[in-house]
C-alpha cells in the first residue's frame, strides 16, 4: 500500500510539472508577441518592453520556464498586469466560492443519485427502474449551462423565489445559501444521473454474487443485505468517479459563475481571458489542474484502503 501511495503521488508530481510547461508554452503559441496582445495596438515600443520585462520573456527560454516552475513551486503565481497585485492573492480570495459551489453541487448529487440508483436496483424492471433510468438520461444530457439558464429565469425572474446574481452579502449565511441553490442545481444535477446509474449498475452486479445469494439461503432480509453487505461494495467504484466528478464540477463552475455572476475561479478565468491578463489565467488554470489532480489521487487511495482485491492486486 506505501508503495502505491508513493507512486501516486508521483504520477501526480510528474502531471504538475508537464501542466506547469504547457501553462508557459501556451504564451508562445498564442499567435504575435504576448506583450503586445496584452496592451493593445495602441501601446508604444517602451510600454511593450516594459511589459516584456515584467513578464520575464526578454530572458532566455530555458531560463524563463526554470524561472517560472521554481516560482510556482514556491506560491509564487507572477503579478496581475493591471493591479499588479499577487495572483496568489487573488486566487486565495476566489477559491473557496468555487469551493463551495462544488461541494455543494456533488454534495446533494451524492444524496440523491446514490438512493436512487439503490432504489432502481431492488426495483429492477419495476415502474421506479424505468422512471430513474429515463430521468437519469434526461439530466445526463442537458449541459450545466442551459440548467443555470432556465432555473434563472424560472426561479429567480419569473417566480422570484431565489436570488439571481452574486454570492450573498458576505457574512449573511442564510443569504450565502439562498445564493447556492441555483449554482449547485446546475452543476450538481447531471451527476444525479450519473450516480444513480452506476449505483444501479454495482448494485445488481454484487446482489447476483454468490455471498449474496447464501445470505439469502440464510433467511437475511432483503433490506439488510442491499444496506449492510451489497450497498459498502457497490459504492467503491463510485469514488473513482466522483474524484473525476469533482474535477468536472470545477470546469463546469466556469460557466455557471459567468452566468450567476458569482465570485470564484471560474470568474476570474473568464475576466482574465477577456482583459488579456495572462499571469492570472496561468495562476488559475495551475490551480484548478492542482485540484483535480488532488481528487482523482484521493479517490484512488480511497478504493485501494477499502476494497482489498485492489489492495492484493499492489
Amino acid at each position: 500500500m506505501l508503495s502505491y501511495v508513493i507512486q501516486r503521488i508521483s504520477w501526480a508530481f510528474v502531471i504538475m510539472m508537464a501542466t506547469l510547461i504547457m501553462l508557459f508554452s501556451l504564451v508562445y503559441v498564442i499567435p504575435g508577441d504576448p506583450a503586445s496582445v496584452a496592451l493593445g495596438p495602441r501601446a508604444t515600443p517602451e510600454m511593450r518592453q516594459e511589459l516584456r520585462a515584467r513578464m520575464g520573456l526578454d530572458k532566455p527560454v530555458p531560463v524563463q520556464i526554470a524561472r517560472f516552475v521554481g516560482n510556482a513551486l514556491q506560491g509564487d503565481l507572477g503579478e496581475d498586469l493591471w493591479s499588479h497585485r499577487p495572483v496568489s492573492t487573488m486566487v486565495v480570495e476566489a477559491l473557496p466560492y468555487t469551493l463551495e459551489l462544488s461541494g455543494f453541487g456533488i454534495g446533494w448529487a451524492i444524496l440523491l443519485g446514490i438512493p436512487l440508483g439503490c432504489w432502481s436496483a431492488l426495483r429492477r424492471g419495476g415502474w421506479v427502474d424505468r422512471i430513474v433510468g429515463i430521468g437519469s438520461a434526461v439530466v445526463i444530457s442537458l449541459p450545466s449551462f442551459v440548467i443555470a439558464i432556465y432555473g434563472l429565469l424560472l426561479f429567480a425572474v419569473r417566480l422570484h423565489w431565489l436570488p439571481a446574481l452574486g454570492a450573498g452579502p458576505e457574512g449573511d449565511i442564510g443569504q450565502n445559501l439562498l445564493h447556492l441553490v441555483m449554482p449547485s442545481f446546475a452543476i450538481g444535477l447531471g451527476w444525479v444521473g450519473y450516480l444513480a446509474r452506476l449505483v444501479r449498475a454495482s448494485m445488481i452486479e454484487v446482489l447476483g454474487e454468490n455471498h449474496v445469494r447464501m445470505l439469502r439461503a440464510f433467511g437475511v432480509g432483503e433490506r439488510r443485505i442491499a444496506l449492510r453487505f451489497a450497498l459498502p461494495i457497490a459504492i467503491v467504484p463510485t469514488l473513482t468517479v466522483l474524484g473525476v466528478g469533482v474535477g468536472s464540477l470545477l470546469s463546469g463552475a466556469v460557466l455557471v459563475e459567468i452566468i450567476f455572476n458569482r465570485p470564484g475561479l471560474g470568474k476570474l478565468t473568464y475576466d482574465a481571458v477577456i482583459s488579456r491578463n495572462f499571469p492570472v489565467v496561468m495562476g488559475t488554470v495551475l490551480v484548478t489542474t492542482a485540484l483535480y489532480v488532488l481528487c482523482t489521487v484521493i479517490a484512488d487511495l480511497l478504493v485501494a484502503w477499502l476494497d482489498p482485491r485492489v489492495r492484493a492486486s499492489l
